[in-house]
């Protein structure tokens, strides 16, 4: 991800280490296949030691332990059971969602929730002081029914450059590449004024709210046109849409009626579109700069096979989104929905 987000905001408060990088650099693996420029290939070759990856894989998920290895801790605690936290105060207290009968049958749950503080349980004075790394195992930090599974780190009232972090991370942008490909997209594909329409409609419960999705849109619309009108404007409503539903299935919904409706003008993207983007992504090794560099023996091999670029489609979507000046309807529950509110709330478009 720091190939695609632009990490230099968090460079004075923390310490990173591109994963192709570390993983050659700790286990002697040879990561170039995954590299697509040159300082990637010159830094990710391997390192003397024949490579190990079995051992790399089980210190990363603790299973060997800080006693054997002096580097990892491998936390016990059972992270459905446990919600992290950054406030002693509230270290053991029950955690405000528990698994009520129903979830308890259906996930087969018998135990209950509660907060833990991290200072207190692996901070000064515990097994785990000594450890550079803690290995924990899921950690999902998304917010259900009011409570944040597994980690709450919104306020840090003992640690201020954890806070200081924390108020940083908010809002990161997308790398610049990105960016520009998103506005310069809204300025010679579009050229109107439009409203960005973030559909998604297949993946895990969205696949289920169809209507209410659509119904969203369509009162959006409707509130456009009534605005148009008052404004004796008899032009189309510019509508740039981003959608997994393939096009080849949109025959009866709502969808269909749009693109066939002429008072709609329909926008989207495909993976094609972008592929001149994500080759000026890659070759600017935003990820590699973005942390720990070894120093590059002369004698190291720069050259690299050609690699499959990354899916940015998404990526740029959202930033062609950011730029919607007649407003954004979003899917309700989803994360991408999400950052772009975040993105248009930080005016992150400039047209």
């Amino acid at each position: 991800m720091g190939d695609i987000v632009d990490l230099s905001p968090l460079k004075p408060l923390v310490k990173t280490i591109d994963f192709r990088v570390f993983v050659s650099l700790w286990c002697g693996v040879d990561m170039r296949k995954t590299c697509f420029s040159g300082l990637c290939c010159a830094v990710s070759g391997g390192g003397s030691l024949p490579s190990d990856y079995d051992r790399c894989r089980s210190l990363l998920c603790g299973l060997e332990g800080s006693e054997s290895s002096g580097c990892v801790y491998p936390v016990q605690d059972d992270c459905r059971t446990t919600v992290w936290t950054y406030q002693e105060s509230n270290d053991g207290a029950l955690d405000s969602f528990q698994p009520d009968e129903e979830l308890k049958r259906k996930k087969k749950i018998s135990y209950v929730r509660r907060r833990k503080d991290i200072y207190k349980s692996l901070g000064p004075g515990n097994k785990a002081e000594d450890a550079t790394l803690l290995a924990f195992g899921t950690l999902f930090s998304a917010p259900y029914k009011g409570s944040e599974s597994y980690f709450d780190i919104h306020e840090s009232p003992k640690d201020h450059r954890l806070q200081n972090l924390l108020e940083k991370i908010e809002f990161l942008p997308f790398a610049p590449e990105i960016m520009a490909a998103g506005t310069e997209l809204a300025k010679s594909k579009i050229k109107e004024p439009f409203l960005c329409a973030q559909l998604r409609l297949l993946d895990g419960q969205f696949k289920n709210h169809w209507k209410s999705t659509f119904s969203a849109l369509k009162e959006k619309l409707k509130s456009l046109e009534v605005e148009m009108k008052t404004n004796k404007n008899s032009g189309s409503v510019h509508i740039f849409l981003m959608t997994d539903l393939p096009r080849a299935n949109w025959t009866k919904t709502y969808l269909a009626d749009i693109a066939k409706d002429g008072k709609y003008q329909l926008y989207t993207l495909k993976e094609n579109d972008v592929l001149q983007t994500a080759e000026k992504l890659m070759a600017a090794e935003h990820g590699i700069r973005s942390g720990f560099l070894p120093k590059i023996r002369d004698n190291t091999n720069k050259d690299c096979d050609p690699v499959q670029l990354p899916e940015i489609l998404l990526y740029i979507e959202e930033s062609v989104c950011s730029c919607a000046s007649l407003g954004f309807v979003g899917t309700a529950g989803s994360t991408i929905a999400g950052s772009i509110e975040t993105m248009r709330k930080n005016n992150v478009c400039k047209l």
